[in-house]
């Protein structure tokens, strides 16, 4: 984690008493959350001040994003774990208790003692010494061991093999993993510590085990086991209540676990580079959330990841889009309209000239992955600069258009405008559960009155039965109105929060941490890994039940993340099938357009992949 000057820094835990359905703020690449807009500000601003170190390696003067990028370039650096000890190394760290320090000189001192499968070094041989490769350890009896190698040539290949002593293997050929390459191999393998557990990627890849020593699940060596989803510290040797969800790794298979091999591979047939489809769907899902804001009318995503992705310099979609935002950042006076003063440049964008404002936003961010595109852009060809570069200046101009007042003003409006639905849903669950109240009072009181009419039916007068009985009718419709009156105003109450959204939040996660996100304009379940590098998504209905069916209940992950699934089942079901139809009818439209273009020119616009190109911005001010 980077330093703030040069001091450890430690994050925010997410409020204890947060609700599952409340909206909140989260910064992007901390996973912070606030319920207070000011106080996720203040915090953002703090990570683009220039005061933070690179832990590893102690580059000053950065804001936290690039010490965060710092950190992962040196990581990989000092990561040259030489492969044959990457399986040895990870079976020690596997659920190790130890300290880090603990940890890393116990692995050291191993290293320099032991022997493993695949190790390269030099050997005894004839009176001689020589290449070899360790093929197999040898376990004997009273745990003696020696070694069956492989005797390599010049070409690098196994000549022959033979079993030797330890003696006998002498000078190792590559230098062994130091300390400092140890601790950091150890920190970027694991997902937590206390226990050290690794990657499950990792543990599949290299067959380390997944199923926690025994002694480790009674506790036994355990002081403490962290909360990993809410941050908190728990005892370790506590038993667990009947039912209590645990952390989802930790959990033993048995017989009645959900069949994983049931869960559909995901879709990842992504046109952008797929570790930029997460600034895509966060650009895209802005300018769909704030689009009244920005002047800028609805498009799909799929319309916007083909634009991206095409050479054309200015496509009418990608330019409106860039406009828009310019134009807030202009409206709100800040750091953008100054530098544009300075520059004598005008308060208004315009399809001509969006190529100029463009560069001055360049400028003014001075990133150095910008520096090189920057002359390209001025060319007048913005259309050949990579993908990942034009959603990476996407992304900057939307992390700027945040900030801004408009924005603010709109996400404290929503805010309120959610607090009173929320009051009013619960003042209608109060009046209905009164009302129940009052019905089963009215029962009681109808059979009673029923009973003395009983009584008395000698001395009752016709006129006077009829009478009751016409009310009791007139009554038992009007609560069923007034009934039918709660439950559309209850429904409506519920549309109506769900269009005050602030922003697309997670659904939650599973077992392995990947983050599932369903936004509600394009009709994709998509998901993300836990390191944000890799996005798939599911497109059908079948694909998302087999998804809830597979997840495990008993861990606390996969429990809040079915939990989110079947809250929201009807509404992305539904908008899967509407998907799947909307794709049929659009692939049958292709192939009526490919079959015309083969008898006349057809135009490229009248293919509906093509429809990112018929974009025309309806919101547009005058």
């Amino acid at each position: 984690m980077p330093l703030l000057k040069r001091r450890p820094f430690l994050l925010l835990d997410p409020p204890k008493d947060l609700n599952p359905y409340e909206k909140v703020f989260q910064v992007r690449f901390t996973k912070e959350i606030f319920r207070d807009y000011h106080k996720y500000l203040n915090r953002v601003n703090l990570y683009r001040e220039r005061v933070w170190t690179c832990k590893v390696s102690g580059k000053s003067n950065l804001t936290y994003e690039e010490a965060l990028v710092s950190e992962h370039h040196a990581a990989e650096k000092a990561q040259k774990l030489p492969r044959e000890l990457i399986e040895p190394v990870l079976h020690m760290i596997q659920y190790s208790t130890l300290s880090l320090t603990d940890l890393v000189n116990k692995i050291y001192g191993t290293l320099q003692e032991e022997f493993f499968e695949r190790l390269e070094l030099n050997g005894r041989k004839d009176g001689s010494v020589s290449a070899c490769k360790i093929l197999k350890v040898i376990i004997g009896s009273g745990n003696t061991k020696t070694y069956e190698v492989g005797w390599i040539g010049q070409d690098n290949a196994v000549t022959s093999t033979s079993v030797v002593q330890a003696d006998d293997l002498l000078i190792r050929k590559k230098a062994r993993a130091g300390r400092s390459m140890l601790k950091i191999f150890i920190r970027e393998s694991t997902s937590q510590n206390s226990p050290w557990i690794i990657h499950a990627n990792l543990a599949k890849k290299y067959g380390i085990t997944t199923e926690p020593p025994k002694d480790l699940l009674n506790g036994q060596g355990l002081p403490k086991l962290r909360g990993l989803e809410n941050g908190t510290t728990t005892d370790g040797r506590k038993k667990l209540k009947k039912g209590e969800p645990i952390d989802d790794l930790l959990l033993k298979p048995t017989a009645d676990d959900p069949n994983l091999s049931k869960k559909h591979p995901l879709s990842t047939d992504f046109r952008v580079p797929v570790d930029y489809v997460g600034d895509l769907l966060m650009v895209w899902d802005f300018c769909m959330s704030y689009g009244r804001i920005l002047c800028l009318s609805p498009f799909s995503l799929s319309d916007m990841e083909n634009a991206i992705c095409h050479k054309e310099s200015n496509l009418a979609l990608l330019v409106e889009i860039h406009a828009a935002l310019f134009n807030l950042l202009i409206k709100d006076r800040g750091g953008y309209f100054t530098f544009l003063q300075n520059k004598r440049r005008k308060s208004k964008v315009t399809l001509v000239t969006w190529a100029e404002y463009l560069c001055d936003f360049m400028e003014m961010v001075s990133k150095e992955e910008f520096s090189s595109s920057l002359s390209t852009v001025r060319r007048g060809h913005y259309g050949l600069l990579h993908t990942a570069v034009k959603l990476k200046i996407l992304r900057e101009l939307v992390d700027e258009a945040i900030t801004t007042s408009a924005v603010r003003r709109n996400i404290d409006e929503k805010i309120d405008h959610q607090q009173a639905i929320a009051a009013s849903k619960r003042e209608l669950a109060r009046n209905i559960k009164e009302g129940e109240k009052l019905t089963m009072e009215g029962v009681a009181e109808k059979e009673t009155s029923q009973t003395d009419a009983a009584q008395n039916v000698n001395g009752s007068v016709n006129g006077q039965v009829v009478e009751k009985e016409g009310k009791e009718k007139k009554n038992k419709y009007a609560n069923n109105k007034m009934g039918e009156a709660r439950m559309h105003l209850g429904r409506h109450l519920g549309t109506e929060l769900d269009k005050q959204s602030i922003q697309t939040d997670s659904l939650g996660k599973d077992r392995l941490y990947n983050r599932y996100w369903f936004f509600r304009h394009d009709g994709r379940l998509f998901v993300e890994s836990a390191d944000s590098k890799e996005w798939g998504y599911y497109s059908t209905k079948e694909e998302l039940d087999a998804l809830i069916g597979s997840l495990n209940v008993k861990g606390i992950r996969e429990r809040a993340l079915k939990r989110q699934l079947d809250k929201f089942y009807n509404t992305i079901s539904n908008a899967l099938e509407k998907r799947t139809k909307d794709v049929t009818q659009k692939m049958l439209l292709e192939e009526v357009t490919l079959r015309r273009s083969s008898r006349v020119q057809a135009q490229p616009k009248d293919n509906p992949s093509m429809s990112f190109l018929k974009y025309v911005n309806k919101w547009k001010e005058n």
